[in-house]
């Protein structure tokens, strides 16, 4: 059959097109060649089957180029559907999932089990070279009890809960030295050796800071940060987040990702994002495109 009369002409400016974007990528690859980039994959962002290859391609070319990226992942619906399975309902204070011994038990097994291998082997099927760990390993994330206050300021007992003590960054630097993505399953020791459910948000933001990456990207299953009438939101400042949160523009699970985003912006990370995983390559739009995408949060 013969060509149409416009299919050369359309094969040129397709080739002009993906030129374009390739050009407008390079300042950024250069501009962040050697830095550490955290992402934070949420677990309501994986479960598209292309959209986690994407990711996984994404991550890798990231590498490839010359950055630094560090996933750290959580695996929220992943743990619901186990606890289903198991007659048991998930409980949820202020965005943080109550942890009990059983709970606990379901965390360790879908997070640094199940999510945790699933993301290993879409990095490394994707060409990278990519170790799973949990904060256990190395003992590279140190925590405690987490204890909420709740509005009669009488303490909320989450169970086994933790907020980060410490971060160890050595482990993370050592695999990054021999060309491997850091996979991180947001599980913390205590001093005692108890084990704690980490909100994965806060581990991203944390680890960000003592890695002193560039970025911070959290990918979530919303657009970004929307108003009251669900509009995106940008270039948001530490008092303006304080006003949406008294108005309860933002509440729920949005509230780990936005104390972990401010956080990291007033702890020197450069910028941090929160985008739309659902989006394909989102993560690329974000880094290498002058666009960009989401929600921007800046210390001040």
């Amino acid at each position: 059959m013969p060509q149409p009369m416009n299919a050369p002409h359309d094969d040129s400016s397709q080739a002009a097109e993906q030129a374009r974007i390739l050009a407008e990528a390079l300042p950024y690859i250069q501009r962040f060649h050697g830095k550490t980039i955290v992402v934070k994959l949420g677990g309501n962002a994986m479960t598209d089957d292309a959209l986690k290859s994407g990711f996984a391609r994404d991550v890798v070319l990231l590498k490839l180029v010359g950055m630094n990226p560090v996933v750290v992942h959580g695996g929220g619906p992943q743990i619901e559907q186990l606890l289903a399975r198991l007659g048991k309902k998930g409980e949820f204070v202020q965005g943080m999932r109550v942890t009990d011994r059983e709970t606990m038990d379901v965390v360790e097994m879908v997070l640094g089990g199940q999510v945790n291998k699933e993301v290993v082997e879409l990095l490394n099927q994707a060409g990278g070279k990519a170790v799973g760990l949990t904060g256990q390993d190395g003992a590279f994330i140190r925590a405690k009890k987490m204890v909420l206050p709740s509005k009669d300021e009488a303490a909320v007992d989450l169970g086994q809960v933790g907020e980060i003590d410490s971060i160890d960054p050595a482990v993370i630097a050592t695999l990054e030295d021999g060309g491997f993505i850091p996979v991180v399953a947001p599980i913390g020791t205590g001093a005692d050796g108890t084990t704690y459910n980490i909100n994965a948000d806060l581990v991203a933001g944390k680890l960000a800071e003592v890695l002193r990456a560039e970025k911070l990207v959290v990918l979530t299953n919303t657009p970004g940060v929307l108003d009251k009438d669900g509009r995106l939101l940008t270039g948001l400042t530490p008092k303006k987040i304080d006003d949406l949160v008294a108005k309860g523009v933002i509440s729920g699970g949005m509230l780990p990702k936005i104390d972990a985003a401010l956080d990291a912006a007033r702890s020197g990370v450069k910028s941090v994002h929160i985008i739309d995983g659902r989006v394909p390559h989102a993560l690329l739009l974000e880094v290498l495109t002058d666009k960009g995408v989401g929600t921007l949060i800046r210390s001040k």
